[in-house]
């Protein structure tokens, strides 16, 4: 499991990105621990990239395997720090020639929606 101090710094991250704190503050099982505390609280904290930089790369991955649950999820991450729907959008047309072209619509799509619904939230 990890320390407490990676829990700590895993907590910062997904509160600062996601905008609130994982489980909502309570009481976490044993895999989102894990979770938290090593990816979020150890990779992510990783001197070398910033949180903007760790963001796109989540979302270049998850677009290219077509894992649309989790992108919807890291979509609302950017858009919490402030990649505007634009930079999503470049990245998508870069990655539909390496990925290709059926996820980058996909991605597209979703990218779309879900900037669509956060901006709705915010109004």
């Amino acid at each position: 499991m990890p320390s407490e101090e990676s829990l700590k710094k895993g907590v910062d991250i997904l509160t600062t990105y996601f905008g609130r704190a994982p489980g909502d503050g309570g009481e976490l099982d044993d895999f989102m621990k894990h979770t938290v505390g090593n990816l979020f609280g150890e990779v992510w904290t990783r001197p070398g990239l910033e949180l903007r930089e760790r963001s796109m790369i989540t979302l270049a991955a998850l677009i290219v395997l077509g894992r649309e649950n989790e992108l919807r999820i890291h979509l609302r991450g950017a858009h919490n720090i402030g990649i505007p729907l634009e930079t999503v959008e470049e990245m998508l047309m870069h990655l539909a020639h390496y990925g290709g072209w059926p996820v980058a619509v996909s991605g597209m799509r979703i990218a779309r929606e879900m900037y669509a619904e956060l901006d709705k939230e915010k109004k």
